[in-house]
């Protein structure tokens, strides 16, 4: 396994965001914490959702005093070609489990484990599938709580996957899904924790950007700042449903000729099937000039990123099947409106009419834009209520607290929570 480098961040900078109450919190659970050693595991350092969230709040935690680690773990295309297919088939796409992909997914599990057999940590957190049977191999340590993190919708998986999966989760100290939507039916699992992913309010990807200062960045890929632009920020997965895109927005263009398209994606290293869904975009796309296909392999970085969720005037996050969509917080943060499909986390986030639109199909989701596109004075009135969402519910100040708060109870199960505040705050 690899140790992880991360960035210094200050979290005095961040104290803006969070309330009083929260931050005396915050400062008890890093009291009542001291000592205790944290492992993050995931498969990649870079693309992706969980590893930018893992940039965030590692360093964060560390400047709190968090004692926290993170690591990724080893693999071949091979393995990475297997956990793709684990990440589709827990949202439910159908195929079967072949013995020669359990053998592979075991082999790399169990070779990643053996660099873990000197290691000392109190919690260990394991991100999603690839590393889930790290547990299987551990070498069992009585102070040591695994702890399983789920960033997928598994609400109604491929069962012969689950089932092969839930013989590992179902060893861990706890489990934490985004939703409730999300834990399987007739899961037996310990110690149930749901927390919803977050965005970094001072990365770069998120720091306020001036309309021209933006719009001068999504210029240098041929956007026209005089014109309409509608833009998806995702990786290139069939979930994510990069062709509907499209063909919303040949509807659209149909009524609003001057209208443009950016589909702005991250090529992650776990994600070879990414590459095949890029092509295939890149054939749906054509020859229409309006439709601009970019990733991080021609230019695209965090700063890009947050230029084109600043200058469009629509985000669209148009999923199948989601398990958060982290970029629907970040075009809210913006201001933006953000029309998603009426699924997973994505309702988490869009208050339907209020901060954008839920949708189901093409058609409706044309619609919707076209309905904001010519209505200004709506999209203005979205914007304000779209920020104040994301600053309550979807910082990763909120992340860490409830990360701490259930390594707390895992540390004093037999204390209460509430209680240990109250005895603190009257010794002041």
């Amino acid at each position: 396994m690899q140790l992880v480098t991360v960035k210094k961040k200050n979290f005095d900078d961040y104290r803006q965001f969070i309330d009083d109450e929260t931050e005396f919190e915050l400062d008890f659970l890093v009291q009542r914490l001291k000592g205790k050693k944290i492992a993050m595991i995931n498969a990649t350092a870079y693309g992706g959702g969980v590893a930018e969230k893992l940039h965030s709040m590692v360093p964060l935690m560390k400047d709190l005093g968090v004692d926290v680690d993170w690591w990724t773990i080893l693999g071949h295309e091979e393995f990475y070609n297997i956990t793709k297919n684990f990440h589709n088939r827990l949202q439910g796409q159908e195929g079967d489990l072949p013995c020669g992909d359990i053998e592979t997914y075991l082999k790399y599990n169990k070779m990643n484990a053996s660099y873990m057999k000197d290691w000392y940590y109190d919690f260990i957190v394991i991100h999603d599938p690839q590393p889930a049977a790290l547990i299987e191999f551990r070498e069992k340590r009585e102070h040591e709580k695994w702890i399983w993190r789920c960033h997928i919708d598994t609400s109604t998986p491929n069962l012969e996957y689950w089932n092969f999966l839930y013989k590992f989760i179902v060893q861990y100290d706890a489990t934490i899904f985004t939703m409730q939507d999300y834990v399987k039916e007739g899961a037996d699992l310990k110690n149930i924790t749901f927390i919803t992913p977050s965005i970094d309010p001072l990365s770069i990807k998120n720091i306020p950007l001036e309309l021209e200062e933006a719009r001068a960045v999504t210029g240098r890929f041929g956007i026209d700042a005089s014109r309409p632009l509608i833009s998806q920020v995702s990786r290139f997965d069939p979930w994510k449903d990069p062709l509907g895109v499209i063909d919303v927005y040949k509807i659209v263009k149909k009524e609003v000729p001057s209208v443009q398209l950016a589909l702005v994606g991250s090529m992650a290293s776990d994600d070879p099937e990414g590459w095949d869904y890029l092509y295939r975009t890149l054939r749906r796309a054509g020859e229409d000039y309006d439709i601009k296909v970019v990733t991080n392999f021609n230019g695209i970085s965090d700063l890009e990123v947050n230029a084109f969720q600043t200058a469009s005037d629509i985000i669209l996050q148009k999923s199948l099947r989601e398990g958060f969509g982290l970029t629907v917080a970040e075009s809210l943060w913006k201001g933006t409106p953000v029309i998603g499909g009426n699924v997973g986390g994505i309702k988490l986030q869009i208050e339907d009419g209020v901060t954008g639109y839920l949708v189901n199909t093409v058609e409706e989701c044309a619609q919707k834009v076209l309905k904001l596109l010519r209505n200004p004075v709506l999209a203005d009135d979205m914007r304000e209520a779209a920020r104040e969402k994301v600053r309550k519910e979807f910082l990763v100040t909120k992340n860490i607290w409830v990360y701490l708060r259930l390594f707390y109870k895992l540390s004093f199960p037999e204390h209460d929570f509430q209680e240990a505040q109250v005895t603190l705050k009257t010794t002041f």
